[in-house]
């Protein structure tokens, strides 16, 4: 194993932490900001890059972490180590109300996994985090959600965070259309889309968008019920009055069509 194999505890229902024992010498790697709290023997050191290809050079790993900032994440991330003698602990806690997803690499398709590109909390070290450029022309020209995503490769464990609860659905040669900023990460034998959620009618009345992400073929995919964006639209004053529009785009124009 390449990755650094650790321990960790999902702590919490509906907004949750993972806390990760370190054996002495063992690294996780995190976004700047994310921790929680951590034990006496725990050291961090913020760094460009993930530290996963220990032997690259300076302009490779400012490559790197210029690839994180397209992403919109912070140009360097965190390394806590345990430079104790026992087992020490580390927690981190996702930047807004959600669920943390721990994923094994090892099991997942190719060693790699596709996330939204604010979706990525923490990993062991030896895990490779890079830019994903959607090729699909729809996803490029609707999508802001699905263009630009997160690539993760190892073989140990990563923690995702997601909005709300999350599913997993595995895609046999199957289809599957879900709202663009509920896909939180699909591997990488999955194809992703942004197309047209339907007619001009469901477009400006149905509530749903003007897009949905289309995924297809074989394998494993999570779905979130609460992004971000819609919480906020949810708790702000305009998302308030769109819902009592029926989710109207149109918001009161709609009661137009009503009299």
């Amino acid at each position: 194993m390449n990755s650094h194999e650790i321990d960790y505890r999902i702590i919490g229902e509906d907004i949750q932490i993972v806390e990760i024992e370190l054996d002495p010498n063992e690294t996780v790697i995190a976004e700047a900001g994310s921790m929680l709290f951590m034990e006496d023997g725990i050291m961090f050191e913020t760094k460009m890059g993930d530290g996963s290809q220990p032997t690259q050079g300076f302009l490779g790993k400012l490559m790197q972490a210029g690839s994180r900032l397209i992403t919109g994440e912070s140009l360097f991330m965190t390394h806590f180590t345990n430079r104790g003698h026992g087992k020490r602990k580390v927690a981190f806690a996702a930047p807004y109300p959600g669920t943390v997803m721990p994923i094994n690499l090892a099991n997942i398709y190719g060693n790699q996994l596709i996330v939204q590109r604010d979706g990525f909390l923490c990993a062991a070290l030896g895990t490779r985090l890079s830019i994903h450029f959607n090729q699909r022309i729809g996803s490029g020209l609707f999508g802001g959600e699905g263009f630009i995503l997160q690539k993760i490769q190892g073989d140990g464990m990563a923690f995702v965070h997601a909005g709300g609860v999350v599913i997993e659905r595995q895609l046999n040669n199957e289809t599957l259309r879900v709202d663009t900023g509920c896909v939180v990460a699909f591997e990488p034998s999955i194809s992703f889309d942004i197309q047209r959620s339907g007619g001009l009618r469901s477009m400006v009345f149905g509530g749903e968008g003007l897009f949905l992400a289309t995924l297809r073929g074989t394998g494993r995919i999570w779905i979130q019920s609460m992004p971000i964006s819609k919480l906020v639209q949810r708790l702000s004053v305009g998302g308030g009055q769109a819902n009592k529009e029926g989710g109207s785009i149109l918001g009161g124009l709609g009661n137009m069509f009503e009299d």
